[in-house]
């Protein structure tokens, strides 16, 4: 990174590097790029507070493109070394970039523990569907039966659900957007800067040359509001062109109405980030995994809960102050020890 900076004049251009932008033209890495850039302009942080820290994949080439610290690792490890980051610099705002196949195959383990430690780090998971950047293998988040270079006669395996999977972690803020919804996914990257804690945001992203039309289901202009929930903290679940259609509870189960004589707003489920119990926003994320359902967008979980950096820094201050300041040569010579000889 260039020189500190200060905040008195950062504008989205203080955020790009001088590095050429190598991704396939038209891919959705631009706008979430582009987003990032802007959205950062507005946070009031010095450039030099800011790390970037990836795996490896398209999404991993990030770091190179942000005029800010940044960290290309090895794959799937981006968690484990932003983890260190963050506890030896609590200051520091730590963002992860990574991808389905290196977040969720290769890292698995490494994100599930991320979200669970409630690390204060935000990871951006752009979801293809796909590997890209190997030529187009089927990755954790393929659909099953989906052809590819490595699954010629389709995929068997069922796919990883990454809300659900972040969800289950722990995560105190889960959110979903889309490559091309600019606006929502600006908002949800301020938001998430915003959380104290690990927060995991899934951006569907379109791969033009492997994957192409992935999303488009629920991004295409004449399909995307009969296709899509946006969740909005307090309001009921509403969807559709002209929002007549709704989800509610019946039977246990959450099924699709249409408003009418025999259903009013009233009697639909109201969205509620902030409940502890993640419960019913893993509900959604199922239920948006079903066939023909609306697939929900916004943020499913936003709570607060005491951050494993801060955590450690108070424990390390109560063994200080009943033990005193340790060496590693104290630590070292402690205990049993023996000499090889």
């Amino acid at each position: 990174m260039s020189e500190t900076t200060g905040t008195a004049a950062l504008t989205k251009k203080s955020f790009q590097s001088d590095q050429e932008v190598r991704w396939c033209p038209g891919c959705g890495d631009y706008a979430i790029l582009s987003a990032v850039q802007s959205v950062f302009a507005e946070l009031g942080i010095p450039r030099e507070k800011f790390v970037f820290v990836s795996g490896i994949g398209c999404s991993s080439r990030f770091p190179y493109y942000m005029n800010t610290f940044g960290f290309h690792t090895i794959h799937g490890r981006a968690p484990a070394v932003a983890t260190g980051i963050k506890i030896a610099n609590p200051d520091l705002s730590v963002w992860v970039v990574t991808g389905d196949g290196d977040a969720l195959s290769i890292g698995g383990n490494h994100i599930i523990h991320a979200m669970r430690r409630n690390i204060d780090i935000k990871v951006l998971l752009f979801n293809n569907r796909i590997y890209g950047l190997t030529k187009g293998q089927y990755s954790p988040t393929s659909e099953q039966f989906k052809k590819t270079k490595s699954t010629p006669y389709g995929s068997i395996d069922p796919p990883f659900e990454p809300i659900s999977l972040a969800l289950g972690s722990g995560a105190t803020f889960v959110a979903r957007t889309v490559d091309v919804l600019v606006p929502h996914m600006k908002e949800i990257v301020r938001r998430a800067a915003a959380h104290r804690g690990s927060a995991f945001i899934e951006i569907l992203q379109n791969c033009v040359i492997f994957n192409d039309g992935a999303f488009e289901e629920w991004t295409a202009r004449e399909s995307r509001d009969e296709r899509s929930l946006h969740l909005v903290q307090g309001q009921p679940l509403l969807f559709g062109k002209d929002r007549k259609r709704g989800v509610m509870r019946a039977q246990c189960e959450l099924r699709i109405v249409d408003l009418g004589d025999d259903c009013a707003e009233e009697d639909l489920l109201r969205h509620d980030e902030t409940r502890e119990d993640p419960a019913m926003a893993f509900e959604l994320a199922q239920f948006g995994a079903g066939k023909g359902n609306p697939l929900p967008i916004g943020v499913f979980r936003a709570v607060s809960h005491p951050t494993l950096e801060t955590l450690v820094h108070e424990q390390m201050r109560e063994v200080r102050g009943k033990k005193g300041q340790g060496s590693i040569e104290k630590l070292i010579a402690a205990g049993e020890t023996w000499e090889v000889k």
